[in-house]
């Protein structure tokens, strides 16, 4: 039987598989800073939703990332404020880093 390590490495080998992981890493990163968050201000699930006037299962959904929609950002401020954060929320320029990666790469490279 395959531990879940294993079984990863051999799903990531394929390029589709590999693709759509890659594709979801952003989302699933930006869900797990709301799990932590939440865990280090020692709240429940259950007090989030009290706070912010929804259910249980609705921050459930949402910490999942398994819901029919995406929260609003009005949402995600109220769960932030709820665990005694601060929402912030930055555009990268993705075209200044490929440009740089792409600078660097060239500098260490091999002859």
């Amino acid at each position: 039987m395959l531990t879940h390590k294993e079984l990863k490495a051999r799903a990531l080998k394929r390029a589709d598989v590999k693709s759509e992981y890659d594709r979801l890493d952003e989302e699933f990163s930006f869900l797990d800073e709301f799990l932590k968050a939440r865990s280090f201000a020692g709240v429940t699930q259950a007090e989030v939703a009290k706070c912010i006037g929804t259910t249980q299962s609705a921050i459930a959904r949402m910490e999942s990332g398994r819901g029919k929609h995406s929260p609003s950002l009005a949402t995600l401020q109220k769960y932030a404020r709820a665990i005694g954060c601060r929402l912030e929320l930055r555009l990268i320029n993705e075209m200044k880093i490929n440009k740089k990666e792409k600078s660097n790469h060239a500098l260490h490279r091999t002859p």
